[in-house]
């Protein structure tokens, strides 16, 4: 596997464990806050699909910053952004990501991008992002876990059950994406 193969597998990874994680919580759950200076998983969200679109957008040819950003914006919730809008957003700025990693070779990482005007070889522009978006997914199942509470359905191998699940490895029963 390529490194683009497998980085575009991880992004893929990270948000496949943040939906997972979104889908367990109710929308009431989605906007909690759990305490006066921690973030709500919509407010997350928001930010992860802002700075996403902020990124990608013309990825290999303009500023990830763009100009129309509003990064304070994303720390805020307003009236409009339901739970329906948000996944939209959501779903936008994923988009945005594969659709501008999908298309790049071998010989574009070691191009130079711009983040805030400081320079990036495309290959650290890409790990710089994958490192923040692992980080707020962390945030994001960890709020849905507090969340979900007793109902909490694992993302990965449950407590207690390591051993069980290095048997199925060794015999090919399971594949390890935890």
């Amino acid at each position: 596997m390529t490194y683009l193969e497998n980085i575009i597998a991880e992004f893929h990874k990270s948000k496949q464990l943040a939906d997972s994680a979104i889908r367990q919580v109710s929308e009431e759950d989605l906007f909690a806050i759990i305490s006066p200076e921690s973030n709500s998983i919509a407010i997350i969200m928001k930010h992860l699909a802002g700075n996403m679109i902020s990124r990608w957008t013309d990825f290999l040819t303009t500023d990830g910053e763009k100009p129309n950003r509003n990064r304070g914006s994303e720390f805020v919730i307003e009236k409009s952004d339901t739970k329906t809008r948000l996944l939209e957003f959501w779903e936008a700025g994923w988009k945005c990501l594969f659709d501008a990693l999908s298309p790049l070779t071998t010989d574009d990482l070691d191009k130079t991008v711009f983040i805030r005007g400081e320079s990036h070889t495309v290959m650290q522009a890409i790990n710089r992002q994958l490192s923040h978006y692992s980080y707020h997914v962390g945030q994001i199942v960890f709020l849905a876990r507090y969340c979900a509470g007793a109902d909490w359905q694992t993302l990965s191998i449950p407590r207690g059950k390591s051993v069980q699940f290095n048997q199925a490895m060794k015999k090919g029963e399971m594949k390890s994406e935890k």
